[in-house]
């Protein structure tokens, strides 16, 4: 439990949640009603999803208990909404420091450690290394200092996994093990319906 927390508390460092998420998040499912993404999972304000609604885009289908009131109304807030059009996905995983993180499922790519993350290109630009899917990997703190700018065989040092550019599925499928610290009951129903039923 304790090491579960530890981990939650790490990746809030690399999700930088807006003050507006902190309080009654709107979970947003595409048209057929699967999340737009799980990397980071899709969530607008509260303000976001009235606003969408009002404008016809959205339709709301779960509500928190919490009301808002305006002069004339008041309107509970919502925790699900589904967009009216079908939104088409991304064939293209973005090269961001989150998703190189999550790709590399928050640990370091040298020594497997969870905490004191940056990242660190394989063949060093003063090599002639680039920046991209293939030579930059999540590292801790230690790890790039000991290696330094030194390629792999002169620091000694191997890596866990060789990287590479990850699919939209394989970015899905990672957010799903990485989920948002908070999770509310009524999204449940739509972020895991389309995983393995277990026997």
């Amino acid at each position: 439990m304790l090491d579960q927390r530890h981990q939650a508390d790490f990746r809030t460092q690399f999700v930088r949640e807006p003050a507006s998420l902190r309080h009654y998040p709107a979970l947003v499912l595409n048209a057929d009603y699967r999340p737009l993404s799980y990397y980071p999972l899709s969530l607008w304000p509260w303000q976001e999803a009235i606003k969408a609604a009002f404008l016809d885009r959205v339709d709301i289908i779960a509500e928190y208990d919490t009301v808002v009131r305006s002069q004339r109304q008041a309107f509970r807030l919502p925790s699900v909404v589904v967009l009216k059009d079908y939104v088409k996905p991304q064939k293209r995983v973005a090269f961001t420091r989150f998703n190189l993180f999550l790709r590399d499922e928050f640990c370091c790519q040298y020594c497997g450690h969870k905490g004191d993350l940056t990242f660190d290109h394989v063949v060093p630009r003063s090599r002639g290394g680039v920046t991209s899917w293939e030579n930059v990997v999540a590292a801790c703190s230690p790890c790039n200092l000991r290696k330094a700018n030194r390629s792999l065989r002169h620091s000694g040092m191997s890596l866990r996994r060789k990287p590479r550019q990850p699919s939209p599925e394989e970015m899905h499928a990672a957010g799903r093990r990485f989920p948002p610290n908070h999770l509310h009951d009524s999204w449940m129903d739509f972020l895991y319906w389309d995983a393995e039923l277990e026997s």
